[in-house]
């Protein structure tokens, strides 16, 4: 507690004595940002919702600049890059700003909020601010909400005459890159989660000698196709989570099987918030939706089996949907769905019919069935074929990945680490944590090997880094739950 009130004090001081020197004095304003409890400094910077048409309609980016500690700051920023696609960089700010602390020392971060997300022109439905619940997951009642979502957005300023179309992750990098000018920063390190590895690729790539360091955590890159890599990915981290937990639950694939075969089925549940009974038609789609979010998350997923076990035995789902509704009800998990469907409508979905990832078993084409059907409606942006490509990196890169990830697996990471490392093998380390689910830079001592990459003062310093301290992690045990009047 005192070390925190310490931080809190001296990051407080550093807003006023390590405000960014090269920025245009009127660019930064101190600002508050929930969740954080001292001073920051924001800015705003106006850009073409067209760059074709910069004398067109304009839109405000947004982005939060935390101040260096240190008098002697270096002048290499760290740029976070948010996920999704949808997160607001500076909404997820309060949540890894801790997990950054040492790199903000020396280093300004600097959250941007991605145009289509936070206060930069956001493109939110209704439902992204309410919390998250079960009945959300029905698919039927989805895709209504996304139609008027869609016919909501068309409306706004940035929306009409095809703008949902200028949200692509090409034209967001160049607004990227534009702050960078503002604030007078020579180079980015780059650090980016889940979509934000994208991002950070399509940065350096059109972008690379502004990049000094990037570290990618869970990557999605550019030929991904999200909504055909999903099934495969999802279906691999729920056979290996069922393989782990034979011991404790021999039955597990059964219940699961058997669970599959129940459906339909209604069935009545607890609200998690409110504790009110709660009527759902649980179809096969909507128990695939509910399972995919816990397997984010080990120690989330610890408590599958036993969730599995109660509804395919028992008939009690509560504790199915509490997980659910535990991973999606996290603030930092909130996206903008109009943001996401811009994106991953004009880059993922014209691949979708070429794609070469076979459907997993049980997860089928549900994710590019949902997809189509949003996307056959939604406006699309060009990508320019560039976008798909993944040239040798020009600075190192710490790629990271997480064996139980059921979105972004090792095998992702791998294909990138290869692709970048192509006549430079020195300058990229891919790093797997067996046992981690979506993202590992929340693993603690990963931090260190975070900072020691960044702040090494060469190339050849940077890597490579030792992260056995992470590797050996073992996955969480199952939760058991415990029985009436069992002996404690």
């Amino acid at each position: 507690m005192l070390r925190t009130l310490g931080r809190v004090a001296a990051l407080a001081a550093a807003v006023s004595l390590a405000a960014p020197a090269a920025a245009a004095p009127s660019a930064l304003k101190p600002c508050r940002v929930d969740g954080i409890p001292n001073e920051l400094l924001c800015g705003s910077l106006p850009r073409p919702l067209d760059p074709a048409r910069p004398d067109g309609v304009k839109i405000d980016v947004h982005y939060l600049v935390v101040p260096a500690l240190a008098r002697n700051k270096q002048p290499d920023a760290v740029l976070i890059l948010a996920g999704g696609p949808g997160q607001s960089a500076i909404g997820v700010a309060p949540r890894v700003l801790q997990r950054l602390s040492r790199l903000n020392n020396r280093r300004e971060l600097v959250f941007i909020d991605q145009r289509g997300t936070g206060k930069s022109a956001p493109l939110e439905c209704l439902d992204d601010s309410r919390p998250a619940n079960t009945e959300q997951l029905d698919t039927a009642a989805q895709m209504r909400r996304l139609d008027a979502c869609r016919a909501t957005l068309e409306k706004l300023p940035y929306g009409r005459d095809g703008g949902l179309r200028f949200f692509t992750t090409t034209i967001a990098m160049q607004d990227m890159d534009a702050v960078r000018e503002q604030l007078g920063v020579p180079q980015w390190n780059l650090v980016g989660g889940s979509y934000g590895t994208r991002a950070a690729l399509e940065y350096l790539r059109q972008f690379p000698t502004r990049v000094r360091r990037t570290v990618i955590d869970g990557v999605a890159p550019p030929d991904m196709v999200l909504p055909a890599s999903f099934s495969p990915d999802t279906q691999a981290a729920l056979d290996k989570l069922i393989t782990a937990n034979t011991a404790t639950y021999p039955q597990l694939r059964d219940d699961w099987q058997k669970l599959l075969a129940s459906l339909p089925r209604a069935v009545t549940v607890a609200q998690p918030l409110t504790g009110e009974p709660v009527h759902i038609n649980v179809d096969r789609e909507l128990l695939l939706r509910a399972v995919r979010g816990p397997l984010y998350q080990p120690a989330l997923a610890a408590a599958l089996p036993a969730a599995l076990h109660a509804a395919a035995a028992e008939g009690r789902f509560d504790g199915l949907f509490g997980l659910t509704n535990a991973f999606s009800s996290n603030k930092g998990m909130k996206l903008a769905t109009g943001m996401h469907f811009s994106v991953v409508c004009a880059e993922d979905y014209p691949r979708l019919a070429d794609a070469t990832d076979a459907p997993g078993a049980d997860f089928g084409r549900l994710d590019a069935e949902l997809y189509t059907r949003v996307c056959k409606t939604w406006p699309r942006g060009d990508v320019p074929a560039a976008f798909y490509t993944l040239p040798p990196a020009p600075s190192p890169v710490l790629v990271l990945s997480g064996g139980a990830d059921p979105v972004t697996p090792p095998r992702h990471g791998e294909r990138v680490a290869r692709a970048l490392a192509q006549g430079h093998a020195e300058r990229v380390q891919h790093v797997v944590v067996a046992e981690s689910g979506h993202g590992v830079m929340a693993v603690a001592c990963l931090r260190d090997v975070m900072f020691r990459f960044v702040d090494a003062k060469t190339d050849a310093a940077a890597l490579p880094q030792d992260a056995s301290c992470a590797t050996r992690i073992p996955r969480p045990t199952a939760f058991q739950p415990v029985q009436r009047g069992a002996t404690p």
